[in-house]
């Protein structure tokens, strides 16, 4: 019995120890928000170690997950999970997602704008018209006859995630969210990074979209670059890299 006693005793000092040292974890300098907007083809599970970095340190994350049916449901998606922060917010956006957060960043709690490998269009512009801009590094997407797109699947892991194992790949290429040829083809009513501070990652080896456009794209919005050997989807294959663009702009911002 008074063995028992001793471990119980010895467990409830390690569980409250834990517990005092999760409370004294400070609270980051800057903006203690972020708010992730996963692109196109994928869901948000893929920011998990993202996620996990950065709650490390104690950032509240809360990741989005877009329908890609019309880019103002998923606007407003977003404009909702902004609102139940409880303070400002930095929001990031991946492929799509810039498109995203390009205008449900037009609010005064956000205060700093993050594209990862993401279309950055300006008002009146598409993602689609500016993917078309530039000659692309693959051509990859596929429509099918009731206007939604896919990811050609015999290529995803080749073209859209060719840093990753093939056994991650192929599931993330039958997994895949579809998009809508409307969402797509949808235009910017405003443009947040006109007025927002922006930070933007080239993937260098993307080959879904095109990192010459990138680099376009973050100059026009005088984005603070980094520019990341990485695939499309940099934030799975470098997530270290990436949460540290995201906590440079968390912490540049009040």
């Amino acid at each position: 019995m008074r063995k028992l006693l001793s471990i119980a005793i010895a467990a409830f000092a390690l569980g409250t120890g834990a517990i005092a040292s999760a409370a004294e974890t400070p609270a980051p300098p800057g903006v203690r928000n972020i708010v992730i907007v996963p692109g196109a083809f994928v869901d948000g599970s893929g920011w998990r170690v993202v996620h996990d970095i950065l709650i490390h340190k104690g950032y509240t994350v809360s990741v989005v997950q877009p329908r890609i049916d019309t880019l103002a449901d998923d606007i407003e998606l977003t404009r909702e999970q902004i609102r139940k922060q409880d303070g400002p917010v930095v929001l990031v956006g991946h492929s799509y997602g810039g498109a995203v957060i390009t205008q449900a960043g037009n609010r005064d709690k956000v205060k700093a704008l993050v594209y990862v490998a993401a279309v950055v269009p300006d008002v009146g512009e598409s993602l689609s018209q500016l993917v078309g801009s530039m000659p692309a590094p693959s051509n990859d997407v596929v429509p099918t006859r009731d206007g939604h797109l896919y990811f050609d699947q015999a290529k995803f892991g080749a073209d859209f995630a060719g840093d990753l194992t093939k056994n991650r790949t192929d599931f993330m290429a039958v997994s895949q969210v579809p998009a809508t040829t409307a969402a797509f083809g949808a235009t910017m009513q405003v443009a947040a990074w006109h007025t927002k501070p922006v930070w933007g990652v080239v993937a260098t080896e993307d080959r879904a979209l095109s990192p010459e456009l990138e680099r376009w794209m973050y100059k026009r919005a005088n984005a603070k670059v980094t520019e990341i050997k990485a695939s499309h989807v940099a934030y799975i294959s470098q997530p270290e890299a990436v949460a540290e663009v995201i906590e440079d702009a968390a912490r540049s911002v009040h």
